[in-house]
């Protein structure tokens, strides 16, 4: 199962991706997938900070936030994720910006072909897969040779799998620091 990220400040343009990819991976075309809609760019930030997403597709033009700052700030959280962004007003400088700035890995014009956004979702999954693979034999090989600890390797899969997860907080005393943030969090109370 493939998790995703849809980020627009227009309700209906997200529930009109979903009408899209739901379908779409029900029918083999995609993964199955796992979506998760916002309307602002700050709630998207915060939940991508403590889960992984496979794909994001994030709107260009948000009132708080441009998708390629968003873009920039989730790939500083989660670099292997790909990245494609949406726009029904794009400049040849905005592109520019997305490409260099957010690292996107695709720019799709709204409004978009129902068939082509599935077909590109599904190339850069498949991308993104090899991407990985070739990481992983990569660091399987620098294990080999002693240019990477075997603990450094599963520091980068917890990573992947939980982003923050290895990052501890530590107080003058020496106390471990917790994320207020996360004692607030539905998953984190006691049923």
């Amino acid at each position: 199962m493939k998790r995703g990220l849809l980020l627009d400040d227009e309700p209906f343009v997200l529930k009109a991706l979903q009408r899209v990819l739901t379908p779409a991976a029900a029918h083999g075309q995609l993964p199955q997938l796992q979506l998760d809609l916002f309307a602002g760019p700050a709630e998207a930030l915060d939940k991508a900070r403590h889960t992984a997403y496979d794909f994001v597709i994030a709107d260009y033009r948000m009132p708080i936030m441009s998708g390629v700052e968003f873009l920039r700030q989730l790939r500083a959280i989660q670099a292997d994720t790909v990245r494609i962004i949406l726009s029904g007003q794009a400049d040849l400088e905005g592109i520019i910006g997305a490409i260099n700035i957010g690292g996107i890995h695709r720019f799709i014009a709204k409004p978009w072909d129902n068939d082509a956004l599935i077909a590109v979702l599904a190339e850069e999954l498949a991308n993104r897969e090899t991407r990985l693979e070739n990481g992983r034999m990569a660091d399987a090989v620098r294990v080999e040779r002693g240019s990477l600890t075997a603990e450094e390797l599963e520091r980068r899969r917890l990573e992947a799998l939980e982003p923050g997860i290895t990052q501890v907080n530590w107080g003058p005393d020496g106390a471990v620091l917790l994320d207020e943030s996360l004692l607030d969090a539905p998953e984190a109370r006691h049923k």
